[in-house]
């Protein structure tokens, strides 16, 4: 389950098919040192994304309701 406390690098690591929803978001993730440390909430606020919109599509991806 993916919620808005995960680090980016947990959920990359996790679900490598979410790379393409972070990257849809503008969020270049993978190979960004900030992804190690930084949760889906932080990544989205830096990047200025709704992090619920953010969560909708990462979980619509993995398949989860």
């Amino acid at each position: 389950m993916i919620d808005r406390k995960m680090s980016i690098n947990e959920v990359l690591n996790k679900y490598p098919e979410s790379m393409k929803v972070f990257e849809d978001f503008g969020l270049g993730c993978v190979g960004c040192e900030a992804a190690l440390f930084e949760n889906i909430e932080q990544g989205a606020q830096v990047h200025g994304v709704d992090v619920d919109r953010l969560l909708a599509g990462l979980k619509e991806t993995i398949g989860e309701d």
